[in-house]
């Protein structure tokens, strides 16, 4: 996947975990079901152990109640394309 399709997903996928502060106390119960599923989507996209501790601090961030202001998956990105510099395309 290029890395800037990559780069809208994760946004993407970030926005989708904010979905729970639009409704209040009944958004809190979508995490249940959003944690793992983006957890397992982080491992999907960034491959290797980098990509299992992203999946893992994902799941938890999503789990936890008022962290999901946090954008993972765009934070997994700059990591991986910006520090690491990893992908040329």
């Amino acid at each position: 996947m290029n890395k800037y399709k990559k780069l809208i997903l994760g946004i993407l996928l970030d926005a989708m975990g904010y979905v729970s502060f639009v409704i209040p106390v009944v958004g809190e119960f979508s995490d249940i079901v959003w944690a793992p599923v983006s957890g397992w989507l982080m491992t999907k996209l960034y491959k290797g152990k980098a990509g299992k501790i992203a999946g893992v601090i994902t799941f938890v961030e999503e789990a936890l109640p008022w962290l999901d202001v946090v954008p993972t998956f765009t934070i997994m990105w700059i990591y991986t394309y910006v520090f690491k510099k990893e992908g040329k395309n």
